[in-house]
C-alpha cells in the first residue's frame, strides 16, 4: 500500500493511494496562495496601479519592468494571476480509479485534474460539497474572466532569473507548473464526472474496497472517508470539527479500529478561539461604523460567512445598528443565500428542526426580508443606485488579488475611519495588503477557522486509536515562528508518519488475509475431520474462480466422456487431467510408542539423539535416519526400499489422514 503525496498545503490536500488493486485520490486542493505574488486586478482603471515602477535588479543587469512592478518595497508579477498546481509528474494521473472530495474548499483543482490527464474515473462527493463548489469555481471564473489580461509574463519564471528575484518571489516553488484559472466549460465537464454520495452511503470500487463518506463536521456536506476491505481499514480524516456550528456534528465512532489514519486539514490558527474571533469580528464593526466608518470583509461565497450573518443578527438590534446596510456582492451571492436554506438534512439538528415549523433554518433570510442585508452580483447596476455609507461590505476574493473586494480597496483604503476585517484564515493577511501600500484604513486580523486544533486531534486519535497516524510534516514540529510551543503540534506513540509534496510513501502494514466464498454444493461434499477437541479440518480440491477481486471456490467440472472417433483431436481440446489430491496428515507421532513398534517388528538398535525440533533416531543394524519433527518426519534409507517402506508404514499408523 502507497501514498502518493501531490500538494504542499496541509489544509490543501491532494495524496493517491494505491490500495488492493485500486487507485484512489484523495481530495485536489488548489493551492491559491501562490496569488499573492501578483497585483490586484481592478474592475474599473487604477492610475496608482497602473503608475507602479518597473523592477530592475540593483546591479542593473535585469531588466523585468514589463512583467514586474514595485510597490512599498516589494515586487509583483503584473499578468493574470496563476494558481500552484498538484504534483503531476509523481505518477500517472490517468490511472487514478475515483476522486473521494471531503469539501467544496478541497476541489478546487478539479478541472485541472480530471480534463488535462485523460482522467476516466468516477468523482464521489456529497450534494451540498458539490454544489457549493461549483459556486465557488463559478465565481473563481466570473472574477478571472471579467478583468482579462492582455500580457502574459513568463521571463521571470526562468530559474536562472527567478534565482536573482527578490523575496518572496526568489522562494516560490515549482512556478513553472503554475497555472491560469480554467474556463466554465471545463468546469461544467469536471463536475458532469461526479457522483452524489450520502453520509454512511458505501460505494464499492470494483469489489475490492469499499468507500464511505462520513460527517465531518466542518462545513455543509463536508466528509471524511473510509476505506475497507475486508480485513483492512483506512481513514481519511480532512477538515473535521467538532465545535458546534451549522453542519451537522462529526461521526467520530465509525473512524475506530483503523489500520492507518491519513490526517490532514487541521486549524491554521492553532491559537485563536473561533467564538473570541466572533466577538472582536463584532466588536470592531460596531466601533467602525459609530465612527463614521465603513467595514470590509474579504470572504469566500459560502462557510464561514453564515456564522458571521447569524452572529450580527443577534448583534445588530444589541449594538443599534439596525439602520446600517449590509451588503454581500459575488456573482453567486443568492444561490449561496438560497442553497444554504434547502440543504436542511446536511445540517445540525438545531437547524433542521426549524424547517419543520416551518422557518428558515437560518437568519439570513430574515435580514433578507427585513432589508438589512441587500445581495448583488458585482459592483455595478443595482448596487451603484443603491448603495450608502457608512455600511458593512461581505465580498471576494480573500486574497484581495481579484473581484469587488479591489475596487473597495482603492476606494476606502485612503480613509483611516474605514476598517478591514480579515475573517478568512487561508492568507497572510500582511502579504494580502502588500500591494495596497501605503494604506490609511485600519486593518483587523480575526481568523476564524472552526477546524480541529492540536488539542482536540489529540484527543480523538487517543479514542478512536488508529494504529498508525500520517500527516503533513507541518504538524510533526512547531510553527516556525513559536518553536518553543510544543503543544502545537502532534506527539505520539508511534510517531506519526510525516509527508511533504512528492513524497512518496510505503503505508506501514502489508495485507494478511482475502476472503474468499465456497458454493453450497461443494461445501456439502466436505466431510470434516476433528484433529483435537473443538478443531475440525476438512481437505477440499476446487477451482479458483476470480471475478472483480471476488474469489469464489467451484467444484472441479467432471471431464466429458469422450465420444468415440478414429480423429484423433488436437491436444488443446482435451480436457485438463485432474489428480486426486495427496491426503494431508494430522497429529503427532510419540517417541516411546513409536520406540516400541520398532521393537515389536524387530528393530532393536535404535540410538536416539534430541535435537532442538524433536528427535533423530539412528538404527545402527540398519544404518538408517528417522528425524521425527513437530512439521515432519524424515527416513533417510540408501538402497533398501522394503525397508523405508515398512517405516513409512509404520510412522503413518500414529498419524491422521485428512
Amino acid at each position: 500500500m502507497k501514498l502518493y503525496c501531490l500538494s504542499g498545503h496541509p489544509t490543501l490536500p491532494c495524496n493517491v493511494l494505491k490500495f488492493k488493486s485500486t487507485t484512489i485520490m484523495l481530495d485536489c486542493g488548489l493551492d491559491t496562495t501562490s496569488v499573492l505574488n501578483f497585483l490586484p486586478l481592478p474592475l474599473v482603471h487604477s492610475p496608482r496601479l497602473s503608475k507602479l515602477p518597473g523592477w530592475v535588479s540593483k546591479d542593473g543587469t535585469l531588466n523585468l519592468e514589463k512583467e514586474l512592478k514595485e510597490c512599498a518595497g516589494r515586487v509583483f508579477v503584473d499578468s493574470q494571476p496563476e494558481f500552484c498546481l498538484p504534483e503531476k509528474e509523481l505518477l500517472d494521473l490517468s490511472t487514478i480509479d475515483v476522486i473521494l472530495i471531503s469539501n467544496y474548499h478541497c476541489m478546487m483543482a478539479l478541472p485541472y485534474i480530471t480534463e488535462h490527464t485523460g482522467f476516466t474515473g468516477t468523482v464521489y462527493a456529497t450534494e451540498p460539497t458539490l454544489q457549493i463548489g461549483r459556486l465557488l469555481m463559478e465565481e473563481l471564473v466570473n472574477f478571472m474572466e471579467r478583468v482579462p489580461k492582455a500580457q502574459s509574463a513568463t521571463c521571470w519564471k526562468n530559474k536562472e532569473i527567478q534565482r536573482m528575484l527578490p523575496g518572496p518571489l526568489k522562494d516560490a516553488v515549482e512556478v513553472w507548473t503554475w497555472k491560469r484559472c480554467y474556463s466554465m466549460q471545463e468546469v461544467n465537464s469536471a463536475l458532469s464526472k461526479v457522483q452524489l454520495v450520502g453520509y454512511s452511503q458505501k460505494v464499492e470500487l470494483f469489489g475490492a474496497v469499499q468507500v464511505s463518506p462520513l460527517s465531518s463536521g466542518y462545513s455543509l456536506g463536508s466528509s471524511n472517508w473510509i476505506i475497507q476491505s475486508h480485513y483492512e481499514k483506512v481513514s481519511y480524516v480532512s477538515g473535521s470539527s467538532l465545535l458546534t456550528t451549522h453542519p451537522q456534528p462529526m461521526d467520530q465512532s465509525s473512524l475506530k479500529n483503523s489500520d492507518v489514519l491519513i490526517l490532514t486539514g487541521l486549524t491554521q490558527m492553532p491559537t485563536a478561539n473561533p467564538d473570541g474571533m466572533l466577538g472582536e469580528f463584532c466588536s470592531n464593526l460596531a466601533m467602525t461604523i459609530r465612527a463614521g466608518g465603513n467595514v470590509l470583509v474579504p470572504c469566500y461565497s459560502s462557510g464561514v460567512i453564515y456564522d458571521l450573518l447569524e452572529c450580527l443578527y443577534q448583534f445588530i438590534e444589541s449594538a443599534n445598528l439596525g439602520t446600517t446596510p449590509f451588503y454581500f456582492i459575488s456573482p453567486v451571492a443568492n444561490s449561496s443565500l438560497e442553497f444554504s436554506q434547502i440543504f436542511a438534512e446536511w445540517l445540525c439538528h438545531n437547524k433542521q428542526s426549524k424547517v419543520y415549523l416551518p422557518e428558515p433554518p437560518f437568519p439570513h433570510a430574515e435580514l433578507i426580508q427585513t432589508n438589512k442585508l441587500k445581495h448583488y452580483p458585482s459592483i455595478h447596476g443595482d448596487f451603484s443606485s443603491e448603495f450608502r455609507q457608512p455600511c458593512v461590505v461581505f465580498t471576494g476574493h480573500p486574497s484581495l488579488r481579484f473581484g469587488d473586494v479591489v475596487h473597495f480597496m482603492e476606494l476606502w483604503g485612503k480613509s483611516s475611519l474605514n476598517t478591514i476585517i480579515f475573517t478568512e484564515p487561508d492568507f497572510s493577511y500582511l502579504d494580502a495588503l502588500a500591494p495596497y501600500q501605503p494604506l490609511a484604513m485600519k486593518c483587523v486580523y480575526c481568523p476564524i477557522d472552526t477546524r480541529l486544533n492540536f488539542h482536540q486531534v489529540s484527543k480523538l486519535l487517543k479514542e478512536v486509536q488508529p494504529l498508525h497516524v500520517v500527516c503533513p510534516e507541518q504538524y510533526t514540529q512547531p510553527p516556525v515562528t513559536q518553536s518553543h510551543r510544543s503543544d502545537l503540534m502532534l506527539e505520539l506513540q508511534p510517531p506519526p508518519m510525516p509527508y511533504r509534496r512528492c513524497s512518496v510513501l510505503n503505508l506501514p502494514f502489508r495485507r494478511c488475509y482475502e476472503r474468499v466464498y465456497i458454493l453450497p454444493e461443494l461445501a456439502n461434499s466436505l466431510v470434516p475431520s476433528e484433529i483435537k477437541p473443538g478443531v475440525s479440518l476438512a481437505t477440499v480440491s476446487a477451482v479458483l474462480h476470480s471475478k472483480d477481486n471476488k474469489h469464489t471456490l467451484q467444484s472441479v467440472p467432471k471431464p466429458p466422456p469422450v465420444p468415440p472417433s478414429k480423429k484423433r483431436k488436437r491436444v488443446m481440446e482435451e480436457p485438463p487431467v485432474v489428480l486426486a489430491p495427496k491426503p494431508l496428515l494430522s497429529g503427532a507421532v510419540p517417541l516411546e510408542a513409536f520406540l516400541a513398534t520398532l521393537q515389536k517388528h524387530g528393530i532393536t538398535e535404535v540410538k536416539v539423539e534430541e535435537t532442538a525440533d524433536g528427535h533423530i533416531l539412528h538404527l545402527q543394524a540398519e544404518d538408517t535416519l528417522i528425524q521425527l519433527e513437530e512439521d515432519g518426519t524424515h527416513i533417510v534409507c540408501d538402497n533398501n526400499e522394503p525397508l523405508r517402506t515398512t517405516l513409512r508404514d509404520l510412522v503413518l499408523r500414529f498419524l491422521q489422514k485428512l
